[in-house]
């Protein structure tokens, strides 16, 4: 299916929060966040300055916008991961026949905040886990819960991690999640970046991505900062 919901036009977005604000059937639903158990695996205790880790969970604005507000994450950009470079590009992966999926690659230091944590904040407010190839009104395999471990240590940690929230049956479904490594990141367009932070109001963000920065607020209060890390500030090559 083609992108449905981003940047096609502005009135077809407004139009969507209007229906929203008169009660009437709407494709998307706010994401509601759920207090989920912390990984009993996770990476050995690291000295290393910075790490990477990548994740797609639907729209990657509200993803990024996530890991932004998160204490120990240097940086997290937007970009596209699981296909060629030669189709890194958001026109054409949002056609859904690239193998790319919308993704954030968050740069973070792994003395204030672990890999398994991040995959906590990661499955319990960026996105629902549950859903197969799609997030809320966004359908196409570009949306898939995916994540792009760029490391052994991080493909057991996350699978582990799968395995216990399934056993423990913490959603009402079992996790979609697949776990791809060996997968490059490419940065997306620039206007791509920060753009929840830019673009507060946007109909699209107010709806679907301003819900999870407010659950990362309440349920990962320890780890919620106001003031969001951004590209604009790090570089997109952080």
């Amino acid at each position: 299916m083609r992108n449905n919901r981003k940047l096609s036009h502005p009135l077809t977005a407004f139009a969507g929060a209007a229906l929203v604000l008169a009660g009437l059937t709407f494709s998307a639903t706010a994401e509601e966040g759920i207090a989920i158990p912390a990984p009993a695996v996770d990476q050995a205790a690291s000295t290393a300055a910075t790490e990477t880790a990548i994740f797609a969970g639907g729209c990657f604005w509200g993803v990024q916008g996530v890991f932004q507000h998160v204490e120990g994450v240097k940086n997290a950009v937007s970009g596209y991961a699981g296909g060629a470079k030669e189709t890194a590009a958001y026109e054409t992966v949002g056609y859904g026949k690239t193998g790319h999926a919308e993704s954030v690659r968050v740069t973070f230091d792994p003395k204030k905040v672990t890999y398994g944590h991040l995959l906590q904040i990661y499955f319990s407010v960026a996105h629902d886990p549950t859903q197969l190839n799609r997030q809320g009104p966004d359908v196409g395999t570009q949306y898939r819960s995916t994540i792009f471990p760029t490391s052994e240590e991080q493909a057991k940690v996350a699978k582990a991690y799968i395995d216990q929230l399934n056993k423990a049956k913490v959603f009402h479904a079992a996790i979609a999640t697949t776990i791809e490594p060996g997968k490059a990141f490419y940065p997306a367009e620039a206007y791509h970046q920060d753009f929840l932070t830019q673009n507060p109001t946007y109909p699209y963000i107010v709806y679907n991505d301003l819900p999870k920065i407010e659950n990362l607020r309440k349920l990962f209060a320890s780890d919620y900062r106001d003031k969001p890390v951004l590209v604009a500030q790090a570089g997109i090559g952080n």
